[in-house]
């Protein structure tokens, strides 16, 4: 992607989850600004939608190779950072072999922008780093953000004007992070899906995010003698997709015709609402306790997106709301937790939906998903033979849940 671009600015994206139902603002943005703009991510630019649970990643590729000069890996799409198309984009400063202590990726990228040199750098916060699935990310471990960055400056400074630090670790996080790295200029924060975007100043660094799922971008140029920095919304009047990327374009009409395939009546507690999350999936636990005869159903919120529902089910409406693929399994609940697994699990997840309620005292086995299973319990467990998806398409259109398209 190297070209002969005169840089003055950076761009930033983050968490977009193959939001490309929409993607049209800003792939149409990105291409337009390229001329003078860098373009960085800030991670999970992969998983949360049915384009990627149809097309694997291969949209959100094209799109990230066509469109964006460096990444941050994210928690979400962790492996695909490592494709040979990806891998020279992405940079991590913290990211490590975990037998040798080699870096897994290239810990920063050289730019000259605004006639200075710039360093482009990204950490992976530990926490989020633990949320990628554990046979994702065998053989890998994370140093500390800050001693790795530490470490990064005081080999190259002498060499850089400026440092952009691109975080997947929260935007509380981040402010900490500017905090104890003050030679920062810029963190574009990302993995938080806080509320909080406009910059913040932390001593003479700036801490700003974009609006996720493809809906904003944060900005960062060369003012004086610092940096000046703001938040925006792509611009969505007037806009049409990138030539360069009709290939991509034809991909995202391919899945979107397979996405519409009707799978049933919505039940009227659901028609025409965003299904709370917590309220879903508690009827799920429900009648996942009953229909299977599990001790207990544990059920993490978070796997669960909001999204609009009509009068009739679509296929995309049910990847919509459940974009993670989890499958349900039976886990052994750890000796040390049997009296109190939802303060283990709540602590790394938020709020829990569980049934019974409260949980059986001294419960020795649970219902929940392969994440929550091997993620956090690290028991051994054994399939249920029926995916988290299934029984949500069960509660929401009251048939059952083995009948039609599996997941």
């Amino acid at each position: 992607m190297t070209t002969t671009r005169t840089l003055r600015r950076i761009v930033a994206t983050t968490d977009f989850h193959s939001a490309l139902a929409t993607a049209t603002p800003m792939a149409a943005h990105l291409h337009q600004v390229r001329a003078e703009a860098l373009v960085a991510d800030c991670g999970d630019f992969f998983e949360g939608s049915g384009y990627y649970r149809l097309a694997g990643g291969s949209i959100e590729r094209h799109l990230l190779t066509g469109l964006y000069d460096v990444l941050a890996p994210g928690n979400h799409g962790w492996p695909h950072h490592f494709a040979p198309d990806l891998h020279p984009l992405t940079v991590c400063a913290n990211a490590v072999d975990a037998t040798t202590g080699a870096p897994l990726f290239h810990q920063l990228r050289m730019s000259t922008i605004g006639g200075r040199r710039t360093a482009v750098t990204a950490v992976i916060s530990p926490a989020a780093f633990a949320d990628i699935p554990a046979h994702q990310r065998q053989g890998h471990q994370t140093t500390h953000p800050v001693t790795a960055l530490r470490e990064v400056f005081l080999r190259r400074h002498h060499q850089v004007d400026a440092w952009i630090l691109l975080s997947h670790s929260g935007f509380e996080n981040d402010l900490d992070l500017a905090a104890a790295c003050p030679f920062l200029d810029i963190v574009f924060a990302g993995h938080c899906h806080s509320p909080r975007y406009a910059p913040e100043r932390v001593g003479d660094t700036l801490v700003l995010k974009g609006a996720e799922l493809g809906a904003g971008y944060a900005l960062a140029e060369p003012v004086g003698a610092g940096w000046a920095a703001h938040t925006c919304t792509f611009p969505t009047t007037g806009v049409t997709w990138p030539t360069p990327l009709a290939p991509a374009a034809r991909q995202i009409a391919a899945v979107r015709e397979k996405l519409t395939a009707p799978l049933g009546l919505t039940a009227e507690t659901y028609r025409h609402t965003i299904p709370d999350r917590h309220q879903l999936l508690t009827e799920v636990a429900s009648r996942l306790r009953t229909g299977l005869g599990a001790e207990a159903v544990i059920l993490n919120d978070t796997a669960l997106r909001p999204h609009q529902l009509g009068m009739v089910l679509t296929f995309g409406d049910l990847l919509a709301i459940e974009p993670f693929a989890n499958q349900l399994v039976h886990a052994r609940v750890p000796d040390a937790h049997r009296y109190d697994p939802h303060a283990l699990l709540t602590e790394r997840t938020g709020p829990l939906a569980i049934a019974p309620d409260p949980l059986p005292a001294g419960m020795r086995s649970v219902l929940t998903t392969d994440y929550l299973a091997t993620n956090l319990l690290g028991s051994p467990t054994h399939g249920a033979g029926l995916s988290l998806g299934q029984a949500v398409r069960h509660v929401l259109t009251d048939t059952p849940a083995d009948d039609g398209r599996a997941l």
